[in-house]
């Protein structure tokens, strides 16, 4: 075979990556009864939503969508995800958190945020409606415990993770074996990185919410993140909010997500500065993941996605 030849069955990275999320979108549809997508509208579920389209075109995405919705999300998120949701005729299940605190079956913490309270939330929500499966987008280079994970995650009858009593994946072999009230969390994003999935949006052309792009905002610095002032999050005494140029890298609640000083504001100017940096979007924004070393996998083995 000639080097030429050769060359034309080469694919790229991108293509590598999509072909494998495709697969695992299909093997999960054929061996479970009630998969779910985890979509909040941020980046890495509409990539999700994109790869899920591809995995079942022409037919429709043969599963809803699920987002745990604590009350605290930035409103140009929650736009978008009503109106991408309507645009593909997708159905929307959403588990309120705000709707769990009014009857009680959660506590809102002394400190107001409700990141680990949505534990509790998706886990009744995947009981009431018995999903077996959930496609979160998670990637390995996030954060210390999500490079534990494998692809399929299994979880006990109690929704919580025990990285100790995970399966082997080998040759992309997947055991979807599970008992009743067991679950598998699947993370197709896995080997993926956050310029993967920038490069993807560019490829694919993906519209996201406008708050990944660079705006001025006002902000308040706080132990060297940048925090917008709003009606979840407000300045102490000591603090001044000014007006600075942000994006954010990654959109959690308002209440304990931070922002980056940025003039990113197209897609290959956001590509550019991913590759200059070496912290990654949790480590970089997340106010919740700085509570502990092991902070998120604590709250993963509780049941967190």
């Amino acid at each position: 075979m000639t080097d030429s030849a050769v060359a034309s069955y080469r694919v790229s990275h991108l293509d590598v990556l999509e072909s494998e999320a495709v697969f695992i979108f299909r093997e999960v549809v054929a061996e479970f009864e009630r998969p779910v997508l985890l979509f909040s509208g941020g980046k890495d579920s509409i990539v999700m939503l994109r790869l899920a389209q591809k995995a079942f075109s022409p037919g429709r995405v043969p599963f809803p969508v699920l987002h745990v919705d604590t009350g605290h999300n930035f409103p140009e998120v929650l736009a978008f995800r009503d109106r991408r949701v309507g645009e593909l005729g997708l159905q929307l299940i959403v588990a309120s958190v705000p709707e769990a605190l009014a009857v009680g079956s959660v506590v809102e913490p002394p400190d107001g945020t409700r990141n680990r309270i949505q534990t509790p939330v998706l886990l009744d929500a995947v009981d009431k409606h018995r999903f077996d499966a959930l496609f979160g987008g998670a990637r390995r280079d996030e954060e210390k415990a999500r490079a534990k994970e494998r692809v399929f995650s299994f979880r006990d009858e109690f929704g919580q993770w025990d990285p100790r009593n995970q399966r082997p994946e080998l040759w992309s072999l997947y055991n979807a074996r599970i008992g009743v009230g067991e679950s598998i969390r699947v993370f197709p994003l896995s080997n993926w990185t956050e310029l993967d999935v920038w490069h993807y949006i560019a490829r694919e052309r993906l519209e996201l919410p406008s708050i990944y792009y660079a705006h001025d905002r006002e902000v308040v610095e706080r132990e060297g993140m940048w925090y917008a002032v709003n009606e979840f999050w407000t300045a102490r005494a000591n603090e001044r909010p000014v007006e600075r140029r942000v994006r954010y890298r990654t959109v959690g609640d308002a209440s304990m997500t931070a922002a980056v000083l940025s003039d990113a504001d197209t897609v290959d100017k956001v590509i550019a500065e991913i590759a200059a940096t070496r912290i990654t979007e949790r480590g970089a924004t997340r106010g919740d993941d700085r509570v502990s070393e092991a902070a998120m996998e604590d709250r993963k083995k509780e049941g967190y996605f």
